[in-house]
């Protein structure tokens, strides 16, 4: 059962490292995420604390998989 844990582990970390910022680059380019003085909107602002949250989860799942590979 470990192995499947340490794997659904490094799938998760991979998932999220590869995923969210890509994701990032399109909430960036859309007009919703700046106003007209050019300044960040809570579309963005919300979109960039998410994307932030998963990538520290991203980081979080990629420790506990190599402490649980380790020993």
């Amino acid at each position: 059962m470990e192995p499947l844990l340490i794997a659904l582990l490094f799938a998760n970390a991979v998932f999220n490292i590869v995923v969210w910022p890509r994701f990032y680059v399109r909430v960036a380019k859309d007009p919703r995420a700046k106003d007209a003085a050019g300044k960040p909107t809570p579309f963005l602002i919300v979109h960039t604390v998410l994307i932030a949250l998963a990538l520290v989860l991203a980081l979080a799942s990629l420790i506990a998989a190599i402490a649980a590979l380790i020993g």
